[in-house]
């Protein structure tokens, strides 16, 4: 069951030549239906992914530097003109979920520790210890265990933390949740084991406008193919002086 079944922007609120409209795949707006119940956004780095996650966390009522509803401690990021752009449409509308954000999963860590000091048993929501006690994947994992069950869960490159053997245990845990109509996963992601998952759509933010892609027709998934089948082609390549 997809919960999320559409985001649109204000058009009255979108301007080309302010951030983050200033991006080209935002120029016009968004305009997204989202059909699946794992959805993944794909494309290079500055191609947008991340600023739109962050959006839709936002319009969830998600904490802007990972996190859920109840997790109110402070970011120094301000919300995006995307975010307040950006009108939601909801069927059912869910609360429960979460927004993880590789890159700020340190000071989540520390948030929880700090809650911790006065409420041990937060921590049996996250594997029994401390998140800076576990090992990066150790600690991913941990939170996704225990915390994802019944609601809207939008990351950002989980799969930094991930050993390809993780990466796999997480598409198991997807496919846990999104298989019994208890979830909807909104992922950005450069992994071809993640990009596999099946009946997911792959939304290509590298073109001149957002297009649904196959895994094959990704440039992630050729790269990798072509790097591992062809490793000296390409090292005669990078390595030529």
């Amino acid at each position: 069951m997809t919960f999320l079944k559409s985001i649109r922007t204000n058009p009255e609120m979108v301007n080309p030549g302010k951030f983050p409209f200033s991006i080209p795949i935002l120029s016009q707006g968004l305009n997204l239906d989202f059909s699946s119940n794992v959805t993944f956004f794909v494309g290079e780095n500055g191609s947008g992914k991340s600023t739109i996650l962050e959006a839709i966390a936002s319009g969830c009522g998600f904490n802007h530097s990972g996190g859920n509803r109840n997790h109110s401690y402070s970011s120094s990021d301000d919300e995006s003109d995307l975010a307040s752009a950006l009108r939601l449409s909801w069927m059912p509308k869910v609360t429960n979920g979460f927004f993880m954000r590789a890159e700020s999963f340190y000071n989540f860590a520390t948030y929880i520790d700090e809650i911790a000091a006065e409420d041990s048993s937060i921590l049996q929501g996250y594997g029994g210890k401390s998140l800076h006690h576990q090992s990066h994947g150790e600690s991913f994992l941990s939170l996704f265990v225990n915390h994802f069950n019944r609601g809207i869960y939008i990351l950002d490159e989980p799969e930094a933390a991930l050993s390809p053997n993780r990466q796999l245990s997480f598409l198991a845990l997807i496919h846990q949740l999104e298989a019994s109509g208890k979830a909807q996963f909104i992922i950005a992601s450069h992994s071809p084991i993640l990009l596999s998952y099946p009946h997911s759509v792959i939304l290509s933010l590298d073109g001149d406008e957002i297009s649904q892609v196959t895994v094959q027709e990704t440039e992630h998934y050729r790269v990798t193919r072509d790097f591992l089948d062809h490793p000296d082609r390409y090292f005669k390549y990078l390595f030529e002086e």
